[in-house]
């Protein structure tokens, strides 16, 4: 089922936030993070969530205004919290090409951001699991739910693919990867210092 479907990349959105929070962490000790995972999330959020994901829900609120308008605007402006996502992003990746390009920014301006975009992406996940999904679910009727299907198979759009899935899979795990090395890194160049501190 679709629901079944964006709760699972609800769930590999988490994990991408969880890296970058790590990242975060690491940027605020003044220790240099690893731009590489920092920059492949960042593609990640500029393509997947917009091109694929969002839309799904887009037409699942459609669905829902038509089908239970009270409901729908309980939930609220679905569209106005998918822009703030765009907006929160946009500030994300402009920070970091900052930094990137040595331009004057305060390190705890960077840090508020980046914070900000995590703490922010985990509350619209929370508010639409908690209110969005709960609603749709009750309102839409076993019709809606394969009109949708097919609406977001029948896009034409290489993106709304198995294919395009597999490749975000692939772009999901080689982030994680990223992550791990850099961990595995930082860890080995602080045994390495605490050792040649003891001699």
């Amino acid at each position: 089922m679709i629901i079944d479907s964006l709760l699972r990349e609800h769930r590999n959105i988490d994990l991408l936030l969880v890296a970058l929070q790590r990242e975060l962490e690491i940027f605020e000790q003044g220790i240099r993070p690893d731009y590489e995972v920092i920059r492949a999330i960042i593609s990640y959020f500029e393509v997947y969530p917009e091109v694929y994901h969002h839309p799904q829900e887009d037409l699942i609120f459609s669905k829902l205004k038509t089908r239970d308008p009270d409901a729908a605007a309980l939930v609220g402006d679905l569209a106005h919290e998918h822009q703030e996502v765009v907006d929160r992003l946009h500030r994300f990746a402009h920070a970091i090409d900052g930094v990137l390009a040595d331009r004057e920014i305060l390190r705890q301006d960077v840090g508020n951001i980046v914070r900000d975009f995590i703490i922010c992406e985990r509350h619209h996940i929370m508010w639409e699991e908690r209110d969005f999904f709960p609603a749709a679910l009750k309102a839409l009727s076993a019709q809606d739910w394969t009109e949708i299907a097919s609406a977001v198979t029948d896009h034409g759009d290489p993106l709304f693919s198995e294919t395009a899935e597999a490749i975000s899979d692939v772009l999901r795990a080689h982030i994680l990867e990223l992550e791990q090395e850099a961990e595995a890194e930082r860890s080995s160049v602080a045994c390495l210092s605490a050792m040649a501190a003891t001699r």
